[in-house]
């Protein structure tokens, strides 16, 4: 008799457990939220989306907005659904979190105010202001040159992406393989200094990287330096010296942009 009530217990017990547990299920499955933003679905917590109280998305939500339903039930925003990934993980973080290289600051600022992201929109006009502000600023080239063994070429930019683009441009290869540009040369982001003459050691080269020609010589690499400026947009300041011949010749070179 004792048996058959522990048995029964145990059951009873056994079955509250698994209605808690259905219970529980039920509830996360209900604050799973999925958004179809421009085409873009995109699944995310219930608590997320009404992080901000008077948003767009928290009306949505809370049923004070009206929205409609595309085919499968589904919340449907016509909105950028690209853009859409930024404003959500804005959400998820708290802060504004981009992408290197962001350009379209102008669109999001105008998802931001749609969704009614008084805070979001804030930082992105900021950032888009820093931008515009770092664009008018001028951008300094120096090459100098020592004729120094101990010194060597000097590239300075104030710009790091002109410094990047040098190092993109120039490849060190050995045993048939290519291994960067050496950074032995790196001082900083603006900086190169080719502290030596360079000087091909036996399966070992530099070679500039689109066709391949040796680099052997400062004079090679600081006219790479000079017609790379002149593309990218830069003037020459320095009035040369005729005495010294070639422009390669020339012991500092100035350039503006």
């Amino acid at each position: 008799m004792e048996r058959k009530t522990n048995r029964r217990e145990k059951e009873c017990d056994e079955k509250h457990s698994n209605s808690e547990g259905c219970e529980q299920d039920k509830d996360y499955k209900t604050s799973l939220i999925t958004l179809n933003v421009g085409g873009y679905l995109y699944i995310t917590q219930k608590q997320t989306l009404t992080k901000y109280p008077d948003s767009f998305l928290e009306g949505i939500i809370n049923g004070k907005i009206m929205c409609p339903f595309d085919a499968d039930g589904h919340y449907f925003i016509d909105r950028d659904g690209l853009l859409f990934r930024h404003i959500l993980n804005f959400l998820r973080n708290g802060e504004l979190l981009l992408p290197e290289g962001f350009r379209e600051n102008q669109l999001l600022a105008q998802e931001a105010d749609f969704f009614q992201l008084k805070v979001l929109s804030d930082a992105v006009k900021s950032r888009w202001e820093k931008e515009q502000l770092a664009s008018r600023e001028t951008t300094f080239l120096e090459i100098t040159d020592s004729h120094d063994r101990s010194q060597g070429l000097r590239i300075f930019c104030n710009a790091p992406d002109f410094i990047a683009k040098i190092k993109s441009r120039i490849v060190l290869v050995s045993k048939s393989r290519l291994d960067g540009f050496p950074e032995e040369f790196s001082v900083s982001s603006n900086i190169i200094q080719f502290k030596y003459f360079i000087k091909s050691e036996n399966g070992t080269r530099l070679v500039l990287k689109e066709d391949n020609t040796f680099v052997c010589t400062l004079e090679t690499l600081k006219f790479e330096a000079i017609m790379m400026a002149l593309k990218c947009g830069f003037r020459l300041l320095t009035s040369l010296d005729c005495s010294k011949g070639s422009i390669v010749h020339s012991d500092a070179l100035h350039f503006i942009k």
